[in-house]
């Protein structure tokens, strides 16, 4: 090819096959992808929220409730250890940074140390002479215990997300301790409110019943025990029933390896069956081995689900919870033991919801403002630069069809403001070819011949291209990094039309110019 090596005339051909190859899917709706031949490419372009309607949820993590359940934990280890080494304390109790008591015998203070540093070691103790003793965290053991519960947060959530069967949700960090979460295409928002927030955390207690209950609703609950709320179950007075637990957990939930809904082959109740890994197994074998005869309680999120006797040991490390559960309340629980439990509680405080209707007027309203704004194009194009103008329009829809397999191939989400960012790289893209072809023109009134005022039209026109598309790529990278996901979307598509432009806006113009000088030998170029 006159003035164009051979080299760069296959790589322009071949990606505009391809780029038709991996385009060609989106032609067809995903409700009949199967219709397409095995050997193209499956790939499509996925919608967005505002495109094919959803949900869109703005989730709160209390990361402050993880170092409570921390303070919580550390007061009944100090009861519990002073206890056993029989030093008698005083005023033990919690406050918003740390954990507090009076030793009585200011001989037993060191001890008393020894033994708090050995129920956590990275806790900070210090002493009085009076005996009094101050227990707190370190701030950057706390600033890190935050990060960690937000990392452990989106990934429960995401693992919750995924296991509803939804497609290509959106879940990012916002700030220190948000997170949003974008569904699109889910037709039950409610259902995605309560699986999400639904901090799922289980934990098996024995129920004391050598305690009095009703001395425990009367406020003297005895130490170590907690008085707890029945999920469903009804008192006499007509309110939730509440059982006496001994705080102690003897398995946790932590332990579980799956969890499936099943029915009860006694009864045909819906329940959910759950197994432990091998530790859980050991657990939850000693429990039931060393307490048979007594009430065995399976509380979720602070409620007892159910308190059954232990009838024998259950040695196998599997078990089964039930409760008055319906298909879908079964279902839902034991996704939600599957995923795990989310290490804070969550609240939601922004929720919006699209219908498809309105992401159908949407992608509507989207296509027409592009076809319009392609129509405008090439019409201007070809007025202003004849048939030059004509070969710039044929590589605008090069660039339009390598967009879309791009982001096919990326699988990257197609949000309104990335139509727009299409329409926007619509326009952008002629801009190479505007100065490509002012710079021919004026060569070609400098008296060069056609041949000389195109080498000197696409290589001086080439740095002020690549200098423009490169700050633009600047400000998309700086859109995508500190952007939230329709701002991102914009910044894909377009970042991806200046690359794809890059390509056509040169090489392909370029090899279409040569091809027509070599077969129609001009002596003036139609510019």
């Amino acid at each position: 090819m006159i003035g164009m090596a051979k080299w760069k005339v296959w790589t322009i051909l071949a990606l505009v096959a391809l780029g038709v190859i991996f385009a060609i899917p989106n032609l067809v709706s995903s409700q009949n992808a199967e219709k397409i031949p095995s050997w193209l490419p499956h790939r499509q372009i996925s919608l967005g929220l505002d495109l094919q309607g959803g949900s869109s949820l703005l989730l709160e993590v209390d990361v402050d409730a993880v170092m409570r359940e921390r303070l919580t934990n550390l007061v009944d280890g100090v009861r519990t250890a002073m206890r056993t080494q029989r030093i008698a304390i005083s005023g033990l109790g919690a406050d918003a940074n740390g954990v507090t008591f009076r030793v009585q015998d200011p001989a037993n203070l060191e001890k008393a140390r020894d033994e708090v540093r050995k129920i956590d070691q990275t806790a900070l103790v210090t002493t009085q002479s009076d005996g009094g003793v101050r227990v707190q965290f370190d701030p950057r053991q706390i600033n890190d215990l935050n990060q960690k519960t937000m990392v452990q947060s989106v990934e429960i959530v995401r693992r919750r997300v995924d296991q509803i069967g939804t497609k290509e949700p959106s879940i990012q960090t916002q700030g220190k301790n948000r997170i949003l979460v974008q569904v699109p295409g889910l037709d039950d928002p409610g259902r995605l409110k309560t699986i999400i927030g639904t901090t799922a955390k289980l934990s098996f207690h024995l129920v004391d019943q050598n305690a009095s209950i009703s001395d425990a609703k009367a406020g003297r609950v005895p130490p170590g025990d907690e008085l707890m709320p029945a999920d469903k179950e009804v008192g006499a007075d007509g309110k939730p029933a509440q059982y006496l637990l001994q705080r102690r957990i003897l398995v946790s939930g932590d332990r579980l390896t799956d969890a499936q809904p099943g029915n009860n082959p006694q009864n045909g109740q819906w329940v959910v069956n759950f197994a432990f890994d091998g530790v859980g197994a050991r657990q939850f074998g000693d429990a039931t081995k060393a307490n048979v005869g007594k009430l065995f309680a399976v509380v979720l999120d602070g409620k007892v689900i159910t308190a059954p006797v232990i009838r024998e040991p259950i040695l196998g490390g599997r078990g089964q919870i039930s409760g008055s559960f319906t298909a879908q309340s079964a279902s839902d629980l034991a996704l939600l033991l599957r995923a795990g439990a989310l290490p804070a509680p969550l609240k939601i405080i922004e929720e919006r919801s699209v219908g498809p209707g309105l992401g159908a007027d949407s992608i509507k309203a989207g296509i027409y403002s592009t076809i319009a704004g392609f129509v405008l194009v090439v019409i201007y194009m070809i007025a202003a630069y004849g048939l030059f103008g004509f070969f710039a329009d044929l590589a605008l829809v090069a660039n339009f069809v390598l967009i879309i397999a791009a982001m096919s191939m990326l699988q990257a989400t197609l949000t309104l403001p990335g139509i727009a960012g299409i329409l926007l790289t619509l326009g952008m893209a002629v801009d190479a070819n505007v100065l490509i072809n002012e710079r021919i023109r004026e060569e070609t009134k400098n008296g060069k011949t056609p041949l000389a005022a195109l080498d000197a039209g696409f290589s001086r026109a080439l740095s002020t291209i690549v200098d423009a598309n490169l700050t633009t790529l600047i400000k998309m990278l700086l859109l995508y990094i500190f952007g939230s996901g329709p701002v991102k979307g914009f910044a894909i598509t377009i970042s991806i039309g200046i690359l794809t432009s890059m390509v056509t806006a040169t090489l392909l113009v370029r090899f279409l110019i040569l091809l027509w000088i070599r077969y129609r030998r001009p002596k003036l170029l139609p510019v």
